[in-house]
């Protein structure tokens, strides 16, 4: 099998990573923060050097600013839901994925809040920039952008909006699911309020687990109330961090099974797994570009910014037929449909369409890249 779906999520997964999954089922199955016994304390120092290996790789302000989650969209639902309030106003890009579009559509829906989409304009920052300037209104609270697309690739300047929100006294929150592990993501240098990530895709751990990490001391609203193991007496979930958004047993191994994918990209450096991957995507693009049936999204300057996704759509076929085809005769496996991102297929012209979408891994190689353009080849 060519695996080349990594922004659904990676595979393989480092054997450290699998290791470190066994391992805490093995040695670390008891519940953290919720025993005085040894085997309970110990698993809880164990977590917590987890927050500290998260916490120094993304340079939060401290082990307790990062909160475990089960996924990049409950961390999102955290901040949207757990920022505002009735009467709010919020920003989005054109090229988000649903996981923030529905939850603010739902909460305009059900008139607690208003929400505008400003309109990203692919090699144009300052445009992009200006767009997001026009939709502030008196009301605005909070601006919510992804880095990178999780369709087409295409790379926002995060770290400029972020500098626009904090002018207007409004907090930003960065959508990291494709990109925590591939681009840089300083949380200090570059100011974020909040980052979410999906600890499954480049950050090579399991599924199940993501992170919400916290820049400041904002307090947000609890998306779930429950057991903490602190402050039991208290009807009221905690004032303080973690433990005011981590209702609930924690997932062991989803934790120590992140924290070892972590160690693994460390060890790799991200600027060099990005670098490969992107010389994989350089190359598909550079022949697909000659398949005079496909029709491409980027050019050779966007290519160079974006992160290492390709979409495309072929002509007279809907992009899961392509899938199929390469699934069954060469046992290939793409992302095709619209990958849950509406909005950025109605951007770019493909919403009845969809596309078909490569991602690779560090796993991949060349030759993997050369199978699929030999079968692209042959499709027609």
């Amino acid at each position: 099998m060519i695996y080349l779906d990594n922004s659904a999520t990676t595979y393989p997964k480092p054997p450290e990573v699998r290791f470190a999954v066994h391992n805490a089922i093995r040695s670390y199955g008891f519940n953290p923060g919720r025993g005085g016994y040894k085997q309970s304390l110990t698993t809880a120092q164990r977590v917590y050097e987890a927050r500290e290996t998260v916490s120094a790789f993304f340079h939060a302000p401290s082990a307790e600013n990062v909160i475990f989650t089960p996924s990049c969209t409950q961390a999102l639902n955290t901040v949207i839901k757990g920022v505002l309030t009735k009467g709010d106003h919020v920003v989005i890009s054109s090229l988000e994925h649903n996981a923030v579009a529905r939850t603010v559509h739902h909460l305009q829906k059900a008139g607690i809040i208003t929400y505008s989409v400003a309109d990203v304009v692919i090699g144009n920052d300052e445009q992009t920039i200006e767009n997001f300037r026009e939709a502030i209104n008196p009301r605005t609270k909070l601006f919510i952008c992804t880095q990178a697309s999780n369709v087409f690739g295409f790379r926002l300047p995060t770290e400029r909006l972020c500098a626009l929100a904090h002018s207007y006294r409004i907090l930003f929150c960065l959508d990291a699911a494709q990109t925590a592990g591939l681009f840089r993501i300083d949380m200090q240098a570059d100011g974020y309020d909040f980052v979410c990530c999906a600890g499954h895709k480049y950050l090579y751990g399991p599924m199940g687990i993501g992170l919400l990490l916290l820049g400041n001391d904002t307090m947000l609203a609890p998306l779930t109330d429950g057991g903490t193991g602190s402050a039991s007496a208290e009807l009221s979930m905690p004032d303080f961090y973690p433990d005011r958004l981590e209702a609930g047993t924690l997932n062991l191994p989803g934790i120590l099974g992140l924290q070892a994918g972590i160690q693994y990209v460390r060890s790799k450096n991200p600027e060099h797994i990005l670098i490969k991957e992107k010389k994989l995507i350089r190359e598909l693009f550079r022949q697909l570009s000659d398949y005079r049936y496909i029709r491409l999204f980027s050019d050779a300057d966007t290519i160079d910014n974006a992160a290492p996704v390709l979409s495309f759509t072929a002509e007279d076929a809907d992009s899961e037929t392509v899938v199929r085809y390469l699934s069954e005769k060469y046992d290939i496996a793409v992302r095709g449909g619209l990958h849950c991102a509406p909005l950025a297929h109605r951007m770019m012209g493909t919403l009845d369409s969809g596309t078909v979408r490569i991602s690779p891994s560090f796993f991949t190689t060349s030759n993997d890249i050369r199978v699929l353009l030999h079968s692209l080849k042959k499709y027609r």
